[in-house]
């Protein structure tokens, strides 16, 4: 190992950077935008979440074909501009007067997520990593759960003493000036450009970087096989139930703890997802990493449960804290799975499917709450339909096979005996 400080560590952390203003604005953030534009104009649930569906939708059809993006055309250019679309998007939404025009601002930030989400983090970092993949990527995932601790409680203090437009322009121009500087100065494709390895290895240690594969190719062998879609529907379920429940989190919360204890309530549950992620982190590279999400899926859905009881403001807390410490690891644990059950050279193809499909059927959370609390008339039925989801996940999850697979590819599903 070489004893000199490694770049790699200053490209987590320019990614950290850009997780935390592209989660912040385009996921965590989502919540903020929903509830106040149901209290500005007297908009239905429904009719607020349903251009949100189509943003998460928009957004994974980008993240599933993203490698091949990051691979021509490298992160600087990909983040640089995702970063302007994400900020046009958001300073646009600070304009909208009738809901129609939903439909167009959230397309437009849609290129911005697609280009920074949860494959983004794990295709710029995995040229630099192999051994200290999990703890690389869980700290630079740790910006995106920073992104609802800082963030999102920020956008509701500036919408409150600025007005939503004024409070989205600002933090537009902040989140562009930060991330299109970091883009341009830091991100570079891998170590070799440095004369290094993986992991500050010197030249011509372990394995170096892995020759692209056909996308295409390997994305159809992998979908042939139960490997593949018991951890992407097992993750896609379960975010939907995730998403669902962060989209509405301050509109559900607000009757029991008011404005400003939902503030402080997505405070809770994301500095829970800080936690959570951090812990799981340092223990990740050494521990089943299905079985990490099962437990994590689980925990989650006993604070779903919480939530939807809505006796009293300790209750909703303690949901938040239960649900918020799994909101981080939900995220991570599919491009850890990746890494560990596929060949090294198909990673960043087949990490954009899985988060490609997560966020397709993710993209469906906000409008099922929505829908059911507008039919219902309480957030408590949607909640229910969320729980049952994440049971789903935390089962399926477990059902994939047992061993790594590492040889023999294209992968084939095991033979029984």
């Amino acid at each position: 190992m070489s004893t000199r400080y490694f770049y790699g560590w200053n490209v987590v952390a320019a990614t950290f950077a850009m997780a935390l203003g592209s989660f912040g604005l385009g996921f965590y953030g989502i919540a903020v935008y929903v509830a106040t534009l149901q209290q500005l104009h007297g908009w239905s649930a429904s009719a607020v979440s349903a251009p949100v569906t189509v943003y998460y939708v928009a957004g994974a059809l980008l993240t599933a074909a993203i490698a091949s993006l990051y691979e021509r055309l490298g992160p600087r250019v990909v983040v640089a501009s995702g970063a302007a679309a994400m900020a046009a998007g958001v300073a646009l939404l600070g304009l909208v007067d009738r809901p129609w025009q939903l439909y167009p601002v959230f397309l437009v930030m849609s290129v911005g997520w697609g280009a920074m989400s949860g494959a983004a983090i794990n295709i710029i970092l995995a040229p630099w990593f192999h051994r200290r993949r999990g703890l690389a990527v869980s700290l630079a995932f740790n910006g995106a759960t920073l992104g609802g601790v800082l963030v999102a409680p920020g956008m509701l203090h500036l919408v409150g003493r600025l007005g939503f437009g004024r409070a989205l322009s600002i933090a537009a121009l902040v989140f562009f000036a930060t991330v299109f500087t970091l883009a341009l100065s830091v991100m570079r494709r891998g170590p070799e450009s440095l004369g290094a390895a993986p992991d500050g290895d010197p030249a011509g240690v372990g394995a170096g970087r892995a020759a692209p594969s056909r996308d295409a190719g390997c994305r159809r062998d992998a979908m042939r096989t139960w490997r593949f879609w018991s951890v992407s529907a097992a993750f896609a379920l379960g975010l939907a139930a995730q998403v669902g429940v962060l989209t509405h989190m301050v509109a559900l919360v607000s009757p029991v703890l008011g404005a400003g204890g939902a503030a402080r309530a997505v405070s809770v549950t994301t500095a829970a997802a800080l936690l959570g992620r951090l812990a799981t982190g340092f223990v990740v590279d050494r521990m089943n990493r299905r079985l990490v999400t099962s437990l994590t899926l689980i925990v989650q859905l006993i604070g779903v449960t919480l939530l939807a009881r809505e006796s009293s403001a300790a209750g909703v807390y303690a949901g938040c804290v239960l649900f918020g410490l799994g909101v981080g690891n939900l995220t991570t644990l599919p491009g850890l799975i990746v890494a560990v059950e596929w060949p090294r050279e198909r990673f960043s193809a087949l990490v954009g499917l899985v988060v490609g499909i997560n966020q397709l059927t993710f993209a469906f959370g906000p409008s099922l709450v929505g829908v059911v609390r507008d039919a219902a008339g309480s957030y408590a039925a949607g909640l229910g339909a969320c729980a049952a989801l994440q049971a789903i996940s935390a089962a399926l999850i477990l059902m994939g096979p047992g061993p790594v697979m590492r040889a023999g590819w294209p992968l084939r599903a095991p033979q029984r005996s």
